[in-house]
């Protein structure tokens, strides 16, 4: 369907005017024609493809064609971006003699990492594709409850700052986040069966809010050794993973400020 899009964008598109891009006579005029001998296109990632040409019309991609394959655009991608380099030698009778060699573009990396493979839920580097959420055991005196890191809000500190202050306290200094605005994202009433007497004021609780504010990490890794919430272990999810390790009370509440990518 993409590549497909993407090949009606040729047709629907004015000429690509190359003279604005490249001086003619120029060597980025001559591998220009170069490439487009190759590809009959500008777009580098749909295929042998002439959309001004008799054939323009037949711009859908037969089912099983490689052309539709993610690692086929990928090879298309790299190859383009590999430059030919000429070297020249003094030859016989003073003629020039060229060796042409191309410059080896690196490969992307593989998208199915190490941890994936061995299955390592405490590692960023796994499920590349998808976004990862950090997810912590309670202790035994909270029944071992997966959660997300969280506190009671301390005097009159705002959300943003107690998610400063509980990533901290929870995954340890090791981690460069960032809390991305003040507004949650959402929230949770958890209402108890019977009132609890604060422990700290004469009054009674007859429940929690949550909420939930939205922060990225930039470089690091958690360590919940130091950590002061009594957090006895930690993993990176996405959310089909979350919706395993969740009660099914903590799941509903949470499903859908989660992102499904």
């Amino acid at each position: 369907f993409f590549l497909y899009q993407k090949r009606l964008n040729e047709r629907l598109a004015l000429p690509f005017t190359r003279y604005f891009y490249y001086q003619k006579g120029t060597p980025g005029d001559v591998e220009w024609k170069q490439k487009i001998r190759e590809r009959l296109t500008p777009a580098r990632d749909i295929g042998r493809y002439n959309a001004y040409g008799k054939e323009g019309w037949n711009d859908e991609v037969l089912v099983g064609a490689k052309e539709a394959e993610p690692e086929n655009q990928m090879e298309a991608l790299v190859r383009d971006a590999e430059v030919e380099v000429k070297e020249g030698e003094e030859g016989g009778e003073g003629r020039q003699q060229q060796d042409v060699k191309k410059e080896l573009v690196q490969r992307p990396m593989p998208r199915v990492t190490e941890a994936d493979r061995v299955g390592d839920m405490r590692s960023l580097d796994r499920r590349l594709e998808r976004t990862l959420y950090l997810v912590v055991r309670r202790g035994e005196e909270e029944g071992g409850r997966w959660w997300f890191p969280s506190d009671g809000l301390v005097g009159k500190e705002s959300l943003h700052t107690a998610a400063e202050r509980i990533i901290v306290h929870a995954g340890g200094v090791n981690m460069n986040t960032w809390v991305v605005g003040n507004i949650p994202l959402g929230h949770f009433v958890l209402n108890y069966g019977n009132a609890e007497a604060d422990k700290e004021r004469p009054q009674e609780i007859r429940g929690e809010k949550y909420f939930f504010m939205k922060g990225r990490i930039m470089a690091g890794q958690a360590n919940l050794r130091d950590n002061k919430l009594g957090l006895t272990d930690f993993q990176w999810l996405a959310k089909d993973e979350i919706q395993k390790l969740l009660i099914p009370r903590d799941w509903n509440a949470v499903k859908n400020v989660l992102a499904e990518r």
